[in-house]
């Protein structure tokens, strides 16, 4: 009697389990989002896209299951069972996240993997006794492996939805590679062919990575190079929701997090990037002007070419304004401050091209904390937003100086900028990748965002909180994200190309808001991040 209740304990313990397991996989009925593919989606300790994906959508509307297999290719995920398993739980309604390729390559026969399939789309056969199994086998093409999966998924009512291959770290005269062979192209030409979906994930995360340059991307993949760290995998993750939210075919971003849902659409971050120096058009001279002055944040090095790897916002604001209707002229400088900008005569020179009814944007502040007199930079200016001043004979240039304060010198660009007919708007600086224990982004709110604020006020002119826009947008995103895509290794305040454009979509976003300003009538609004 005693054995047969510690069965019956036993037995309930396992339905337990299993009920348990059903409902954190979905059993309450709610949609499921399955993942299945390769290690690049699913390899050990959060090392790929898949093991990140839940972080995107609300788990209280659909739940991701990530059922990607390390070392598997279209074959052999079919043949040891593993889509079988994924098809007996998959219902009506629910969603297949398809990516294979990097292993389909490999030896169709041999003792240690037998994992590869025949290249192509076709129905062509081969028949091998499986020297790693001892079974008899039928192989296949790749793309006949892919169309199964796409079938079933179907019969059972699921909407399947197709991904190219991601990208390896493989770099040729600055461009990485695009695809491992054939098979992104092979997984587009099939999702055309079964009408499904197809995520352009190999272009997706190419056009991030040659943003972030190869030194940058070199960070992500630290064993070889197809696998990607876990903070690479975490990107990869939020550019494989990127893609996800172009597609209209699937109420897929009905499912988002608010997370999920500050990821911007692939079809907006793809831009033409005329911000690039040597695309820039000629100005118009008969045209409004929008001229651009600030520090490295804006305008990083004398170029502003992309040095190092680093982009101020200032280069791709220009793709958000309808440039037939209005000239960008990006007139920052790396290393200034208030400042320097002025004392260094890059002010009077810009100043000199003012013209009724131009724009002038002024976001200083990085290096105006710096001292006010040595013999490296002397670049600070006095705290605050008043009158006080300082007198000095400084020791960079020889010369005798009445230094100002942070707020008097953007009161003079917004005060000179008004007497030549233009029209002045002040921007609080970008914050830093410095975040406090509680996940929150350190703010400006005390020094030089609140000053910058008291001069536009004092000097009527238009303001931006840039910095606090900035900061809840780094925040909704989360600090691994922001580290690793909008920020260069060991800079908590120099942005790559990838966080240059999203903080320039923040600034036409403030540009958007601001009540009266005719600025916003030149934007294109389909430029603009979408919330």
């Amino acid at each position: 009697m005693k054995k047969t209740i510690n069965n019956y304990v036993v037995l309930l313990a396992i339905l337990l389990l299993f009920s348990v397991a059903d409902f954190l996989e979905g059993g309450s009925g709610q949609p499921r989002l399955f993942v299945i593919g390769d290690s690049t989606a699913r390899n050990g300790a959060e090392q790929g896209w898949g093991s990140h994906l839940a972080d995107f959508f609300d788990p209280n509307k659909i739940t991701v299951v990530n059922r990607a297999r390390a070392g598997r290719s279209s074959r052999t995920f079919f043949t040891e069972g593993l889509w079988e398993n994924v098809l007996a739980d998959m219902k009506q309604g629910d969603f297949a996240l398809i990516q294979f390729g990097h292993n389909d390559a490999g030896q169709i026969n041999d003792n240690r993997r037998a994992r590869g399939s025949l290249a192509g789309l076709g129905e062509e056969t081969q028949q091998i006794e499986n020297l790693l199994t001892g079974k008899h086998e039928i192989v296949h093409t790749f793309g006949w492996y892919m169309r199964r999966f796409i079938q079933d998924a179907k019969d059972k009512g699921a909407f399947p939805i197709v991904f190219s291959l991601t990208v390896r770290n493989i770099w040729k005269d600055e461009r990485v590679e695009r695809g491992s062979g054939h098979y992104s192209q092979w997984s587009e030409q099939i999702a055309k062919l079964q009408s499904v979906p197809f995520v352009d994930l190999t272009a997706i995360i190419a056009d991030h990575y040659e943003m972030l340059g190869p030194d940058k991307v070199k960070e992500f993949f630290p064993q070889d190079h197809t696998h990607t760290s876990g903070e690479a995998a975490y990107l990869n993750a939020s550019l494989v929701v990127s893609g996800l939210r172009d597609i209209t075919a699937y109420p897929l971003s009905g499912y988002l997090s608010e997370k999920g849902r500050r990821v911007r659409p692939y079809s907006e971050f793809r831009m033409t990037r005329t911000w690039i120096p040597e695309a820039q058009p000629e100005s118009d001279p008969n045209l409004p002007t929008l001229f651009i002055i600030g520090d490295s944040t804006v305008r990083n090095g004398t170029k502003g070419n992309g040095e190092n790897g680093q982009w101020g916002w200032g280069a791709p604001i220009a793709d958000f304004f309808d440039r037939k209707r209005i000239n960008v002229e990006n007139h920052a400088l790396g290393g200034t401050s208030s400042r320097t900008y002025r004392t260094l005569g890059l002010w009077s020179d810009v100043l000199a091209e003012v013209k009724p009814g131009d724009y002038c944007i002024i976001q200083f502040g990085h290096n105006d904390s710096g001292p006010l007199n040595d013999r490296r930079r002397a670049r600070g200016t006095i705290k605050g937003n008043g009158d006080a001043t300082q007198q000095i004979e400084n020791l960079l240039t020889g010369k005798d100086e009445i230094v100002h304060t942070y707020g008097w010198y953007l009161r003079q660009y917004i005060k000179e900028t008004k007497s030549k007919g233009g029209i002045a708007i002040v921007c609080s600086p970008i914050p830093r990748n410095r975040w406090t224990d509680d996940g929150k982004v350190m703010r400006a709110c005390d020094d030089y965002g609140r000053w910058a604020a008291e001069a536009a006020r004092d000097g009527r002119a238009f303001f931006i909180d840039l910095n606090e826009i900035i900061a809840a947008r780094y925040e909704a995103e989360g600090q691994q994200l922001v580290s690793q895509l909008y920020f260069g290794p060991a800079d908590h305040t120099h942005t790559t190309a990838a966080g240059a454009l999203r903080n320039a979509a923040s600034v036409a976003e403030g540009i958007e808001e601001l009540k009266d300003c005719p600025l916003k009538t030149y934007l294109l609004k389909s430029n603009i991040a979408a919330d």
